[in-house]
């Protein structure tokens, strides 16, 4: 429904955003989430059909021509640059499709309840946990575990976003965080199963199979569909790229849809400027 202070969508309730979900899965759908990092790219994906736009900060360094990964670096302060995004760029242009703000909800300079009110206030339809600490793995996440900053930080916000009629769709990487997730209410789940594969600053491998990408995603499905049913599940990163790698996922596992951010916004940039460019490259002068 039509916000009625600007005629457009955005906010959404939470129970709206659901509504929205479950009417594509009744069409036979998929759905599709993408992230966006610029004004442009929101608008053109919103004109593609997308379900869902994500805001991430990781956008942000993507579209200047970096790896998403610098967005779990110490290059700026993410829950800015999220917010920035949204309210200058891609919240004016988004005409009906739900946004929801990436929140780095271990962020210990934030009142996380305080900053998830301005979320709303700012237009917002819901929260996603970017950058996550579920996808930082090793003695450096055992580090953050035990110094106040982990994924329990992550599992909170999306408690709080509940109580506050937030929709929220988050990453784990694991089946035990799934089911933290879960339990918190959260109302989609998205299997991350590592950084996406392809481009010009993607990684060069996947960290996982096709196979081992499947079993690991419903893994974290049923893990976490075993606390609430109800959950929407999709799949993201490593080797699920392209329409035709999430094909394979859909076919495979139980889940709902995908959420694209490097194999939406950045592969479609990059693809489509350099063959525009060849495309006028390729002209010649005529003879005169």
């Amino acid at each position: 429904m039509p916000n009625p202070w600007t005629g457009k969508g955005n906010p959404y309730t939470r129970q709206e955003v659901r509504d929205r979900l479950q009417a594509t899965l009744d069409q036979k759908k998929a759905i599709i989430a993408a992230g966006a990092g610029t004004g442009i790219s929101a608008k053109f994906i919103e004109k593609g059909g997308a379900d869902l736009i994500i805001i991430y900060n990781s956008g942000r360094f993507r579209m200047a021509g970096h790896g998403s990964t610098a967005g779990l670096m110490a290059y700026g302060d993410a829950n800015a640059v999220a917010m920035e995004i949204g309210e200058f760029e891609v919240l004016p242009v988004v005409e009906e499709v739900p946004v929801i703000c990436g929140v780095y909800g271990s962020d210990p300079r934030r009142r996380m309840w305080h900053h998830l009110l301005k979320v709303k206030e700012m237009g917002f339809s819901g929260i996603n946990n970017f950058p996550t600490h579920s996808i930082v793995d090793g003695h450096f996440r055992n580090v953050l575990e035990e110094t106040g900053m982990g994924f329990d930080k992550e599992v909170e916000m999306v408690r709080l976003a509940s109580k506050m009629d937030l929709f929220s769709i988050v990453y784990v990487a694991k089946p035990d965080e799934a089911r933290q997730m879960a339990e918190a209410g959260a109302d989609a789940i998205i299997a991350h199963v590592g950084t996406t594969v392809g481009g010009s600053i993607g990684v060069v491998e996947a960290s996982c199979t096709m196979d081992d990408a499947v079993f690991r995603t419903q893994e974290i499905v049923e893990a976490a569909r075993a606390v609430n049913p109800d959950v929407f599940f999709l799949a993201h990163g490593g080797p699920i790229n392209t329409p035709e790698d999430v094909r394979q996922i859909l076919d495979r596992t139980d889940v709902h849809g995908f959420v694209g951010a490097s194999s939406l916004e950045r592969m479609g940039v990059e693809k489509s400027l350099t063959e525009l460019t060849r495309s006028f490259k390729s002209l010649t002068l005529s003879e005169k």
